[in-house]
C-alpha cells in the first residue's frame, strides 16, 4: 500500500484493500467499519510513521482517580486474567474511555516489545491515534473486538493480536475497556478466540462489580432465568430506590427482559415489570437475602430465579453467601460451591467455555471438590439433562479399567458378562465424562482415549466395528502433568487435548469463604431444625486449622460434630470437634513443641504435612509458596525452622 494513497476511500475499496492485505476473503464487520472510519472520518494513513502520543504523569494520575475504586476492582481482575494466559507473550491492559492506558500487567519476557509498540501506562490509543486496534476499536464499537495483525490500520501495529472488551458503567455508556494484546502473531484463531472470551468475561465481571459499589444505598433485585447462575457473572441486575421505583439496570437484565434501553425501565415501579411490590421486596432482602424464590416477569410471563439484597449503608460489599432455595419442588438445585472469589472466576470461565465444548483440565489437591466443580459445570451446559459419568482413574485397577472405560462385546474375554459392557465413555455420550486422577491413567490406555477424542468413536474390547460417541470431557489431577510429560509417563499430545483450558482449584486454607463453607457442610449434615450455633472458639479452630484434607476433611469433622451434638443443649463447641482439630491428646496447657520430648499434636502434624506438601508443589521457590500460604517469606522461614524442614541445596 503506497503511502501516496488518497485519504477518501469507498467502502469497496476498503474490503478490497483488507482482504490483500490479510489474504482472506473474511473480515469482520468491525473491522472493516473501522478501517472505513480512519480513512473517511479521521483521513489516516496506513503507512505513516508511529507517532504515539503519550500523557504526562499528572494527568495520568488524575485519569486514574477518577476511575477511582474500580481501577483496584480492575487491577486484581487483571492480574487473575494475566494468570490464566501467562506464558503467552500476552499483557493485560486497562485503558479509560479516551483509550489512554492507565494500568498493565505484561509478560516479563516480552516487555521491551511492548515497549517498541508503544503499549505502555499513558499512551493514547484511540481509533484517531493509532488506527484500528483492541482499545479503540471497542470504545468506538461498544462492543468486544479482536484484531489481528494486519487488521491494524496501522501498518506498523500489524505485528500484535490485540482482544479488547468495554467495561460498562451503570448506565451503559463505556468507562473503561480490558484488553490483552500480544507483541508477536498468535498462531491460530482459535487462540484469539480463546482469548477473547477470558477478556469478555473479566470485563462483564469488573462492570458488575461496578453496578453493585454505585447502588451500595439502592436495594438490589438479583435475578436469570437459570437458578445456578444468580449470583454469578450473567446475573441480571436491578437496582430500586426507597419509592419502589426502578433507578438502574444493567445489561443482562436488559437482555433478560427483553427490553431494548434503559427507557423503557428506568423510573418505573419495579411491580409494573415483576409481581413484586417494594414491601415485599424489602422482607425478602432483610429476611432471606440468601434465599432463592420463583418469579415471572409480567410483560411475557418468562420465569426467572430470584434474590435481594438490602442496602448496604456506606458499608464496603462483602462476599455474597451462598443462596438457598426456597422451595425444592419449584427451584432447580443447586450444589453449594462458595462464595470464595478465585472459585467464582473459575466457576464463571469454566461455565462459558465448557458451553463451547472446550476440555476443563482441573487441577487441585486431593479433597478440594473436584467432581463437585465438574457436576456444577454439568448442569450449566446445554446437555445437562444428559448422563455425568465419573471414572476416577486412580481407584480401578489397571487390569480393569480398559474394560471399565472403553467396554467390551459378549464373549471378550474370560468372565466377561454374557451380555457385554457399554463401558464409561459410552455411556457418557451426549453428556459429560469425568475423568479424575487423569495422570493415573497408563500410557498405552492414553493413547487409546486419544484416539477416541480425536475420531469421535470408540471400538469395545473384542469388537471390530467402531461406534460414534459425542463427547464433553472434564479431567481432573492433583499431579503435575508437565512434568510427567518431562518424565515420558503422560503424552504430550493426549494434555494438550485435555487441556483447553486449566482451571486451579484452591486450598480450602486458602479459601475467603471458609464460615460460609462450614454453614453449607453442616446444614447437608443436620438439614432438619434450625441450624445449631458454634461457640467462638470452636468457630476460630475451625477457621485456623491448615486442612491438609480441605474439604473431604472438614466435612468429617463436621459430620462428627454433628452426631455428637446431635439432641444436646446449647452450641457446638470444642469438645465436639475431635482431637485432629483441637489437638487435645495431652492435657490443657502442655505446650506442642518439635524440640521437647512430647509426640507433636494433630495441629503440629497438620502444619508440618500442609507446609512440605505446598513448598513440594511450588518446586520449593521460597517467593511463590510465601505467596500462595498468604504469608512473608520470613513468617515461612520460621516455619520452616520450627517443623525442621531441611531445604534442598
Amino acid at each position: 500500500m503506497s503511502n501516496a494513497l488518497s485519504a477518501r476511500q469507498p467502502s469497496s475499496q476498503i474490503a478490497s484493500l483488507l482482504r490483500a492485505r490479510m489474504g482472506t476473503i473474511q473480515v469482520a464487520p468491525h473491522v472493516t467499519k473501522s478501517w472505513d472510519r480512519c480513512f473517511n472520518r479521521y483521513s489516516m494513513e496506513p503507512d505513516a510513521k508511529r507517532n504515539t502520543v503519550v500523557l504526562d504523569a499528572e494527568s495520568v494520575r488524575d485519569r486514574q482517580q477518577r476511575l477511582g475504586e474500580l481501577l483496584h476492582v480492575a487491577r486484581a481482575e487483571m492480574e487473575n486474567l494475566y494468570e490464566q494466559i501467562a506464558g503467552s507473550g500476552y499483557a493485560v491492559i486497562l485503558s479509560d474511555a479516551d483509550a489512554v492506558v492507565l494500568s498493565a500487567v505484561t509478560d516479563p519476557n516480552v516487555k521491551r516489545e511492548f515497549r517498541n509498540a508503544g503499549l505502555w501506562v499513558g499512551a493514547v490509543w484511540s481509533e484517531q491515534n493509532e488506527g484500528t486496534n483492541g482499545l479503540g476499536t471497542a470504545i468506538a464499537e461498544r462492543m468486544p473486538v479482536t484484531v489481528h495483525c494486519g487488521e491494524h490500520f496501522r501498518r506498523y501495529n500489524a505485528g500484535l493480536s490485540c482482544c479488547g472488551a468495554p467495561v460498562l458503567d451503570v448506565n451503559g455508556e463505556v468507562l473503561a475497556v480490558l484488553d490483552a494484546s500480544a507483541a508477536r502473531p498468535i498462531d491460530t484463531r482459535q487462540v484469539q478466540s480463546h482469548t477473547m472470551a477470558l477478556v469478555n468475561m473479566s470485563a462483564n465481571l469488573i462492570s458488575r462489580c461496578h453496578f453493585l459499589s454505585q447502588f451500595q444505598d439502592a436495594w438490589i433485585l438479583r435475578f436469570h432465568s437459570r437458578a445456578e447462575f444468580v449470583g454469578l457473572l450473567h446475573e441480571a441486575l436491578v437496582a430500586v430506590g426507597g419509592d419502589g421505583r426502578i433507578v438502574a439496570v444493567n445489561e443482562s437484565a436488559l437482555m433478560q427482559l427483553g427490553m431494548n434501553s434503559r427507557e423503557q425501565l428506568v423510573g418505573r415501579l419495579l411491580q409494573e415489570i415483576v409481581p413484586l411490590d417494594f414491601n415485599t421486596l424489602e422482607q425478602r432482602a432483610t429476611s432471606e437475602p440468601t434465599t432463592l424464590w420463583p418469579m415471572r416477569d409480567i410483560a411475557y410471563g418468562r420465569r426467572f430465579f430470584a434474590t435481594a439484597r438490602a442496602p448496604l449503608g456506606g458499608r464496603r460489599t462483602l462476599a455474597p453467601k451462598p443462596f438457598l432455595v426456597a422451595s425444592a419442588e419449584t427451584v432447580p438445585s443447586r450444589q453449594h460451591l462458595g462464595s470464595d472469589p478465585r472459585l467464582q472466576r473459575n466457576l464463571n470461565c469454566g461455565r462459558q467455555l465448557f458451553g463451547r465444548r472446550v476440555p476443563i483440565l482441573l487441577q487441585g489437591a486431593t479433597g478440594t471438590g473436584k467432581e463437585v466443580f465438574a457436576k456444577a459445570l454439568h448442569r450449566a451446559s446445554s446437555w445437562a439433562n444428559r448422563p455425568f459419568v465419573a471414572v476416577n482413574c486412580a481407584a480401578i485397577p489397571e487390569s480393569l479399567i480398559e474394560s471399565e472405560l472403553f467396554g467390551y462385546t459378549r464373549g471378550a474375554f474370560t468372565d466377561a458378562a454374557r451380555e457385554g459392557h457399554v463401558g464409561k465413555i459410552r455411556q457418557s455420550s451426549g453428556g459429560t465424562l469425568f475423568l479424575d486422577e487423569i495422570g493415573d491413567m497408563p500410557l498405552m490406555l492414553q493413547t487409546r482415549l486419544l484416539r477416541v477424542l480425536e475420531e469421535h468413536e470408540i471400538v469395545p474390547l473384542g469388537g471390530d466395528t467402531p461406534i460414534p460417541v459425542d463427547l464433553h470431557v472434564i479431567s481432573a489431577t492433583h499431579q503435575d502433568l508437565l512434568q510427567m510429560m518431562q518424565h515420558g509417563t503422560f503424552r504430550e499430545d493426549l494434555y494438550y487435548r485435555l487441556n483447553g483450558i486449566t482451571l486451579e482449584l484452591p486450598l480450602l486454607r486458602e479459601r475467603t469463604d471458609k464460615l460460609e463453607l462450614i454453614q453449607t457442610l453442616l446444614r447437608e449434615e443436620m438439614p432438619h431444625g434450625p441450624l445449631p450455633e458454634i461457640e467462638d472458639a470452636a468457630l476460630e479452630l475451625l477457621l485456623a486449622h491448615p486442612w491438609p484434607g480441605n474439604i473431604r476433611q472438614l466435612r468429617n469433622v463436621l459430620r462428627t460434630a454433628a452426631a455428637l451434638f446431635c439432641g444436646s443443649p446449647g452450641r457446638i463447641g470444642v469438645a465436639h470437634l475431635g482431637q485432629e482439630i483441637t489437638g487435645t491428646a495431652r492435657p490443657p496447657g502442655t505446650a506442642v513443641s518439635s524440640l521437647g520430648t512430647d509426640e507433636p499434636g494433630p495441629l503440629y502434624t497438620a502444619e508440618h504435612d500442609a507446609l512440605l506438601r505446598e513448598l513440594e508443589r511450588m518446586r520449593w521457590n521460597i517467593s511463590r509458596t510465601a505467596a500462595t500460604l498468604g504469608i512473608s517469606r520470613n513468617t515461612l522461614y520460621r516455619k520452616i525452622r520450627k517443623h525442621d524442614i531441611v531445604l534442598p541445596e
